[in-house]
């Protein structure tokens, strides 16, 4: 059974998770701190991370980015009391896949854990990942353009790889929230539009006229991999 880590400092937390996922067939392993969990991912290799922001040694939101810096496709919940939409926005360019509010149901984050390893499953590694001029490497987390290095955030590199999963196919704002932020997240469809015109910027020869993310009017966005 897939394996999944707590990063977690509260003992009485510690111990409703580990009963939790265990009673579910869930290999269960808890760190107390930030760099020991973040040891512990790179050497376990989870099938996600559940992670409490604040931490001894090691804030979550650094924990974070060096998980997403190291293996984008870790999945990463992050647990915590904070619920401004301002501070949901900083996880999300942490690159954060969801976010559960404190205090939680664990049958909910057990939810919440399980939708997270499935859309990692449904990724097909078969897929192109050159378009154009644009070079992705997932593994070293790099994108180049005619060569290039151009500089992602986390956040980013999950954007595009939702569009690089599903070419071709016109995609909702509603569905690029659900799929790229989570469901917990409650941002708006502003936020997807944002991300867009960045990864425009970014990749495009002309933002302006966009060849590879195209706009679907009224609808949201389609992803073509041949200019």
């Amino acid at each position: 059974m897939s394996l999944i880590l707590f990063i977690e400092d509260d003992p009485r937390i510690q111990r409703a998770l580990r009963r939790q996922f265990t009673a579910e067939g869930y290999d269960v392993h808890i760190e107390g701190e930030g760099p020991a969990g973040l040891e512990a991912c790179k050497a376990m290799r989870p099938a996600t991370v559940v992670l409490d922001l604040m931490l001894p040694g090691l804030s979550g939101r650094s924990v974070c980015k060096e998980i997403k810096a190291w293996s984008s496709d870790t999945p990463v919940i992050v647990l915590s009391a904070i619920s401004d939409v301002a501070d949901k926005v900083l996880l999300l360019e942490s690159g954060a896949d969801d976010y559960v509010t404190k205090p939680f149901s664990p049958r909910e984050l057990l939810a919440r854990v399980q939708a997270a390893i499935r859309r990692t499953r449904k990724r097909d590694e078969t897929l192109p990942l050159n378009f154009g001029n644009i070079a992705v490497d997932f593994l070293k987390m790099e994108v180049r353009k005619s060569g290039t290095l151009v500089p992602f955030t986390a956040h980013e590199f999950k954007l595009l790889r939702f569009f690089l999963d599903n070419p071709d196919r016109a995609v909702g704002r509603e569905e690029l929230l659900t799929g790229v932020w989570g469901l917990s997240f409650h941002l708006t469809t502003r936020t997807v539009d944002n991300q867009i015109l960045k990864l425009r910027q970014k990749l495009e020869t002309d933002p302006g006229n966009p060849v590879f993310f195209r706009t679907v009017h009224g609808f949201g966005y389609k992803f073509v991999p041949r200019a």
